[in-house]
């Protein structure tokens, strides 16, 4: 079984986030980056599925030469090669195409993935390289089992699960519980170096969306306390100033 896992290079959760040039680009000083954690998710899971079914895994990412670092982490976690289109990923239609072009030709039973990433939060790149391929596309999938060509996969719907079985190939957008998180150990770290990572040229450069600016949110206004015996000062204030009730 062949596993392709497309891994995002994304702030830490803990940076602090701002912008330069008039809130049109993403100020990078001081930032670290990490694995998206819901492709970290999905990156997991592959490790378990080679583990349990003989599986190779290569990882994908669509990024400059400062992603190297985070592509390595994930070979020290388990994945057997990589390969980086070398391209800013600015929208989510692009990225899908290049992952396409790396997956049409691959052989490839499983393409996981985050549900989203935590940067612009799309969650919308599995099911266009789905569309793309012309095979099934499943998000957000909780649990992945596989059975022979068979995926049996269950999914988190508003209210509930849904159970399906699919035949592979199919693409899957992950989120926990799927796995746990798998941290590199020293050899794995060691043999990651060796391991080919592959850098090829976009198929497109053509962005069909233009970044316009960022925004950050509003800060946080001054917080008033409320003596808990003046609860109807408390009930005013929501009502007058909050505007939530």
């Amino acid at each position: 079984m062949k596993i392709l896992v497309c891994i995002t290079h994304v702030p830490d959760t803990t940076s602090r986030i701002a912008f330069t040039d008039g809130d049109t680009k993403f100020d990078t000083n001081g930032v670290q980056y990490i694995i998206g954690p819901y492709d970290d998710y999905a990156l997991a899971r592959a490790v378990e599925l080679k583990e349990s079914h003989a599986a190779t895994i290569t990882v994908v990412n669509v990024g400059g030469l400062e992603t190297e670092p985070t592509i390595r982490k994930a070979l020290a976690i388990g994945a057997d090669d990589a390969i980086r289109i070398n391209a800013d990923p600015e929208d989510s239609f692009f990225v899908a195409k290049q992952i396409t072009n790396v997956a049409k030709d691959g052989g490839y039973d499983l393409i996981l993935m985050g549900r989203e990433s935590i940067d612009f939060n799309g969650g919308v790149v599995h099911g266009l390289v789905g569309e793309l391929l012309g095979i099934p596309s499943v998000s957000p999938v909780m649990k992945l089992d596989i059975d022979g060509k068979v995926a049996k996969i269950t999914r988190e719907i508003e209210g509930g699960k849904e159970y399906i079985e699919l035949e592979m190939p199919l693409v899957a957008g992950c989120q926990e519980p799927i796995a746990e998180w798998k941290i590199p150990n020293m050899r794995g770290i060691m043999t990651a170096r060796s391991k080919p990572l592959n850098v090829v040229d976009p198929v497109d450069t053509d962005h069909p969306n233009k970044l316009v600016r960022f925004e950050l949110p509003p800060p946080k206004g001054d917080i008033k306390m409320i003596d808990p015996e003046h609860m109807e000062e408390l009930v005013s204030l929501l009502k007058s100033e909050a505007k939530v009730l």
